[in-house]
């Protein structure tokens, strides 16, 4: 089919703006801002038109999620909860590793991905330097308590040494590749988890106005949460195969536990005990978090009408979950961060004195949202929407689904794997971010044009976007532990090229079982049949 000038005329934007975002020659949201210039000069969308485009609902609900995890940070619950699991699980190498991924995927289902590596990190390589220290030394009281000769002295012990170090270099690779890979699986279980999610969230809402809310924090989760445990349980076995070998029981230990364990185990203890008794802050935050928590779950869950539905969204979709997010956030700006008597004493005479007369701060400031507020994704989620737009407006997406028929004739779940595959090596040398907004909207024309479910093949390919785990400049987890873990490329492409099998595979096991179930994804949606462009 012949390409006319308004869909040439867009794709040509759009390729620019790949170019662009894969050679990062412009900041990424600098980049994003383009179709607000060219589409306007093309005569393709209206300026106005575009402008809208970057601040959604889905912009919303991120900001709102962000607000929480920014709130969760500045009050140091996150590192709270990380030493008081790693403190329950123990020390030795198999449960530490199992410890800080599972706690790596927990926090980044509700923090970003690289605040949860960075956060954990620092405290796996503590505790494995106090092991090492602590086994080095044992090494020497043994060395000093034996009879040998003194030659055979300098040779065990330079043997031991290299022994010892040989082996703690091995698993500080292996401690520092579970945290950054679990951080970025776990952002893939949570609606708000990591931005790629979110670009769904909205394209789905773009491109098919009338999807009924298909996709929400509640429906995400009971579909990700499955398949991001599944993921993480084979990625434990895979590293501790790689990196502590296949003796699970020398590797769980047995008995009581040994001297560098107990060093070990004090370590966390003491970075506990530095953040002292828990605050206020901390309670109040941590109870706004899971009453957002539930209020998400809530709202539309699926199997029976939410709150939202009875109160407000009878006749229509009133209230979303970015409302929800929005409502929760902004009383972190009210709620005060100490009790009103936390500001009152007494004298050793029994009276009454003030610390503090003014009013205590509030548990978030504008000052603190200013500086940890990626400001730059809510203009890449807004440029996605925008070159989205554009291509309904230019028919550039009718144009190819239309080329993309001949897939029709390939089974669905081939369809769904090999896009997966490919979106997966695209995302290796390219934001995921980038990747997700460049290619949903042609999954989604592809999609209608063979009747196909559009979740079946945007779903996979947005988690799988996700699975960079095999270069250090694939994700910001990936570049913080290949700095911290002494590691080679050669490493993490040996460890991730597995990993990213795994994913694929987990992702296409999830889509063809519980997920065909839960969005009917057998049928072709009445809201997928025609697409709604705007005037």
């Amino acid at each position: 089919m012949c390409l006319c000038l308004q869909e040439a005329r867009c794709g040509y934007a759009i390729i620019l703006m790949a170019l662009y975002w894969c050679t990062e020659c412009m900041p990424l949201a600098v980049t994003a801002l383009l179709p607000v210039i060219l589409f306007p000069m093309m005569g393709i969308m209206k300026g106005g038109d575009v402008s809208i485009e970057y601040l959604k609902d889905s912009n919303m609900l991120f900001i709102g999620g962000l607000l929480v995890a920014i709130a969760v940070e500045h009050w140091n619950l996150h590192k709270r909860i990380a030493l008081r699991v790693l403190l329950l699980v123990g020390v030795r190498p198999s449960l530490l590793m199992i410890g800080f991924m599972s706690v790596s995927a927990f926090l980044s289902m509700w923090i970003s991905n690289t605040a949860t590596t960075a956060m954990m990190l620092p405290i796996a390589h503590a505790v494995l330097q106090q092991l090492k220290d602590t086994e080095t030394q044992l090494e020497t009281i043994h060395e000093r308590d034996t009879q040998d000769p003194v030659y055979v002295h300098d040779t065990q012990r330079e043997f031991r040494e290299k022994s010892i170090e040989a082996k703690y270099d091995l698993l500080t690779k292996g401690m520092s590749l579970s945290v950054c890979y679990s951080a970025s699986i776990g952002g893939t279980a949570t609606l708000t988890g990591t931005t790629p999610n979110l670009i769904l969230k909205g394209q789905m809402d773009e491109i098919f106005p009338n999807n009924t809310d298909v996709i929400n924090f509640a429906s995400w989760f009971g579909f990700c949460f499955p398949s991001m445990v599944l993921m993480l349980v084979l990625a434990w076995f895979w590293l501790h195969f790689m990196f502590l070998g296949f003796n699970l029981k020398k590797s769980f230990g047995c008995g009581e536990k040994s001297e560098s364990d107990r060093a070990a185990y004090t370590v966390m203890k003491v970075e506990y005990k530095k953040l002292g008794r828990i605050k206020f802050a901390e309670v109040a935050v941590l109870v706004l978090f899971i009453l957002l928590v539930l209020l998400w779950f809530t709202r539309e869950p699926g199997f029976m009408p939410g709150w939202a539905t009875v109160l407000f969204n009878k006749d229509a979709a009133f209230v979303t979950d970015g409302t929800v997010a929005i409502l929760m956030s902004s009383l972190f700006f009210v709620i005060p961060s100490q009790l009103p008597f936390s500001n009152y004493g007494y004298t050793n005479e029994g009276e009454v004195f003030i610390f503090n007369l003014g009013a205590p701060p509030a548990l978030l400031t504008w000052n603190v949202v200013h500086e940890r507020m990626p400001w730059n994704i809510v203009l890449l989620l807004g440029g996605g929407f925008a070159l989205a737009a554009g291509s309904e407006a230019s028919n550039l997406s009718k144009w190819l689904g239309e080329n993309l028929s001949p897939l029709q004739n390939i089974p669905p779940f081939a369809i769904s794997l090999v896009l997966s595959l490919l979106i997966a090596t695209f995302t290796e040398c390219s934001s995921n971010t980038a990747t997700t907004t460049l290619f949903l909207p042609i999954l989604a024309s592809m999609a209608q044009n063979i009747k196909l479910h559009p979740l079946y093949v945007m779903l996979p390919c947005t988690i799988a976007a996700s699975l960079a785990f095999m270069l250090p400049v694939a994700t910001p987890p990936n570049a913080i532990a290949f700095s911290f873990g002494n590691l080679k490329v050669l490493d993490m492409v040996k460890a991730g090229f597995m990993l990213n099998i795994i994913g694929i595979l987990c992702i296409n096991l999830a889509i063809n079982t519980w997920g065909r179930a839960m969005f009917n994804l057998d049928t072709f949606p009445d809201w997928a049949n025609t697409t709604n462009s705007k005037p």
